[in-house]
């Protein structure tokens, strides 16, 4: 009998708010039709659930398919745009004002003693030969990335919408097939350099004196000095497995990656992409114009005994006492005649 009177107070309770849930859903659908006619393109609750990143019906299945907004790109857009594009930008463009003030300063550091004629294999062809690998893959990759990156504030009001995407176009392809050579190459070059960048206690009296290239002054060095160390650990083995590491992420997303980790991958891959591009601007400097001999040394091979002396004497007295076995040859470093 209990149960009787519970049962028929529910059902009493029910009549009286049934008349209120169908006014709350009539109030609803009224409001919504007021809406569609005093504000006709407003899409606002569509596109809300558009972007509430919630899965949808779709005929493709696969990860993320059925997501049709990834609100996690906007803010990915605001970032690269509003901080990481232009961040890179000056920076580079703040060391490029910096090696030419110092260029024009002190012009390219010279060899002090007269050449004897006797030169010192620095460099074995296939030394040479991988260093060249990475530093072709690494300048494509590093002009195709700053005009993808840079190139609609610079380029694009200079050469029109036409020029730029057929440019664009072709330098992304350039960039993605570069990529894993670059990869291939880096290790390669990692290996067969890591011996010979370890650290010295001598490092640390040439990072003191800053290798005498402000004063001028003779510091002597192994074969890589501190300088040339650190560009080693810190912009190619770190920096640089780091890019290529984000970029392989992108340049094959058929692994299925969900986008929030393409988008993480390219947010790395930029920042730690524009750090060691402003870096290795100093290392092209002084590997080119701004020591006299380092460009030879790295094209034929061969330096003199007078430069191996002056920048690297260390190692310079490893080889004459036989601790280091090298090359020999005699003449200049562009024609050597190699002594057998």
């Amino acid at each position: 009998m209990k149960s009787i009177v519970v049962c028929g107070r529910f059902f009493a309770v029910a009549l009286l708010l049934l008349p209120l849930a169908g006014t709350s859903v009539a109030q609803q659908q009224d409001t919504q039709q007021q809406r569609a006619q005093s504000q006709p393109y407003n899409n606002a609750p569509t596109w809300r659930d558009v972007r509430s990143g919630k899965e949808e019906y779709t005929s493709i299945k696969g990860r993320e398919t059925g997501v049709l907004v990834q609100t996690y790109g906007e803010t990915w857009r605001q970032l690269k745009n509003g901080w990481i594009t232009p961040i890179v930008g000056w920076l580079i463009a703040g060391v490029v004002v910096v090696i030419g003030a110092f260029y024009r300063w002190r012009g390219a550091l010279k060899v002090h003693g007269a050449p004897t004629g006797r030169l010192i294999q620095r460099f074995t062809p296939f030394e040479r030969y991988v260093h060249w690998v990475v530093a072709i893959s690494f300048s494509i990759l590093g002009v195709t990335g700053l005009v993808i990156m840079l190139g609609k504030y610079l380029l694009l009001p200079v050469i029109g919408y036409t020029l730029f995407a057929w440019l664009t176009q072709l330098f992304k392809h350039l960039h993605n097939f570069a990529g894993p050579v670059f990869v291939v190459s880096l290790l390669m070059f990692i290996v067969m350099f890591i011996k010979d960048n370890l650290p010295r206690l001598y490092d640390i009296g040439w990072l003191m004196k800053a290798g005498g290239m402000i004063s001028g002054q003779h510091v002597p060095s192994g074969r890589f000095n501190a300088g040339e160390k650190l560009w080693f650990w810190g912009g190619v083995v770190v920096l640089s497995l780091i890019v290529s590491a984000s970029g392989l992420i992108l340049d094959f997303p058929n692994f299925d990656q969900v986008r929030a980790v393409m988008i993480e991958a390219n947010v790395v891959h930029a920042v730690t992409g524009g750090a060691v591009m402003a870096i290795s601007l100093g290392h092209i400097y002084l590997g080119s114009i701004g020591l006299e001999g380092a460009y030879d040394a790295m094209r034929y091979g061969y330096v003199d005994e007078a430069w191996a002396k002056e920048h690297h004497e260390y190692w310079y007295n490893d080889i004459k006492s036989g601790k280091i076995k090298a090359g020999t040859a005699s003449g200049i470093p562009v024609a050597p005649q190699v002594q057998h």
